[in-house]
């Protein structure tokens, strides 16, 4: 894929995570997706495979959320090979009423197509704070 295949990708997602839907993320994720959360908190590590992903990582961030799916609103997008890179900010409420609303630099690297690794910088001492520590038994299929 060229470099604006892959903005126009990535740009979809979000677009789907804004209004509430995330099937682009998911029908583009290569099985071994790599995501990265940077940092030394409880969140950190590397979620290795689909599974590792949307029910370890992304799982327990739903279970903590009122909505179902996590809103991300992306607001700069900058795209050169298999990178692409963006800022973007969460509009998200818990499930006990408090909102988590984390600003994010994620890089995307995609891969024929297929997204093949995510870094993700953001506020970590909100993360902690709002969503709480990252629950070890979640960690099983990550590499730290």
């Amino acid at each position: 894929m060229s470099t604006a295949d892959n903005k126009k990708l990535v740009q979809q997602i979000y677009a789907d995570s804004a209004n509430g839907s995330g099937t682009t993320f998911l029908d583009n994720l290569a099985e071994d997706i790599v995501w990265i959360v940077t940092g030394e908190y409880s969140w950190s590590g590397e979620f290795k495979g689909r599974d590792a992903v949307n029910n370890g990582l992304l799982g327990h961030l739903r279970s903590q959320l009122a909505a179902t799916r996590p809103r991300t609103h992306a607001f700069n997008f900058i795209a050169e090979g298999d990178y692409v890179v963006v800022e973007a900010r969460g509009d998200n409420v818990t499930k006990r009423g408090e909102r988590y609303n984390n600003q994010y630099c994620m890089i995307w690297r995609i891969e024929n197509g297929k997204i093949k690794e995510i870094k993700e910088y953001c506020d970590s001492a909100l993360v902690e704070r709002v969503l709480g520590p990252f629950p070890a038994e979640r960690k099983v299929a990550v590499a730290v």
